[in-house]
């Protein structure tokens, strides 16, 4: 889905430019992890165990990174971004230091208030990603914080009507909410908003409590066929290429044996400055130290980062994921 900030006529700009990174080697999505602290307690996560006084050591200074690289996509993300109070500083330096770059927020929401939705969109981000795998109070104990899943259900509709024109979920595919997947999706037509899903993994801290098997195959399977005839029916709520969500099961099954290409299209740096291929991997060095990825053959996860690596260019299905 395209933010309200661009037209169609964009479109070919932006497929212009990501063929040119392409040819050339370069990343195409640039993840700036501002803070690695966050308020909230997932299970499945180890960044709420980051100490307050980490925030001494974050820099400040990410558009000298952004010009380096020039990508197609920046995105914000943590930890929290939004424990950052110069957060909206960032957002605009980077936008001022960047030309046809599509800026994106990934926040789990519950210290997003209309005010600082609005100017952060003030000051560059063109989508929100609000993190939201139940539709429930499951959402608030996964996430360890009290009434949050009504705070982003209440707060979507406030930011749409407000003029932010792009909010989607981000989705994580779990054990325990197979059920939650298409009733989320509808939620996010309703809303005017979209939804991206990404496969769980426990090799962040090794939590193998939500991981998907052999038990889960045939509902798993169902699901994904329910996304694909949905995306037929209507484009532009569910952002993930076909190919991603066709992959998930084989990859439940232990059946994908492709290397691992994100690291040449999406690279991360941390809020020191430090440069690395995934966001479960340590760091490689200082960002200036960069001479890019090769494919590996490391099959941990298959996050969307990975999926959409690998997936192959059909054109125009994506272009009508994002114009619809």
């Amino acid at each position: 889905m395209l933010s309200s900030r661009y037209r169609p006529w964009h479109v070919p700009i932006f497929l212009g430019k990501y063929a040119w990174l392409r040819a050339r080697n370069r990343p195409v999505l640039l993840n700036f992890e501002v803070t690695m602290r966050c308020n909230a307690k997932c299970g499945f996560c180890d960044y709420w165990k980051t100490p307050a006084e980490a925030k001494h050591s974050e820099m400040s200074d990410f558009a000298e990174i952004a010009r380096r690289f020039s990508p197609m996509l920046v995105t914000f993300t943590g930890g929290e971004p939004t424990l950052r109070k110069d957060l909206e500083e960032i957002v605009a330096s980077v936008r001022k230091a960047v030309r046809y770059t599509y800026v994106q927020m990934i926040t789990h929401g519950a210290m997003l208030s209309l005010d600082r939705a609005k100017s952060l969109w003030d000051a560059g981000v063109d989508q929100f990603n609000i993190s939201l795998d139940y539709l429930d109070e499951r959402h608030d104990v996964a996430r360890g914080i009290p009434g949050l899943s009504a705070k982003i259900l209440a707060l979507v509709p406030e930011m749409k009507a407000a003029g932010i024109g792009s909010v989607r979920f981000n989705t994580v595919i779990k054990n325990d909410n197979l059920d939650q997947i298409m009733p989320i999706v509808e939620c996010a037509a309703a809303l005017g908003g979209g939804v991206n899903f990404s496969l769980y993994t426990d090799f962040k801290n090794g939590n193998g409590d939500y991981l998907l098997g052999e038990a889960h195959q045939r509902e798993l399977e169902n699901v994904v066929q329910q996304l694909l005839a949905y995306k037929q029916r209507k484009r532009g709520v569910i952002t993930n290429s076909d190919y991603y969500l066709e992959q998930i099961p084989r990859y439940v099954r232990g059946e994908m044996t492709e290397p691992c290409r994100s690291g040449s299209t999406t690279i991360h740096i941390d809020p020191q400055g430090m440069v690395r291929r995934c966001p479960d991997f340590k760091p490689d060095g200082r960002w200036q130290d960069y001479k890019g990825y090769e494919p590996i053959n490391c099959n941990a996860c298959f996050y969307a980062c990975r999926g959409e690596a690998q997936a192959p260019l059909r054109l125009m299905s994506r272009v009508r994921d994002v114009m619809a």
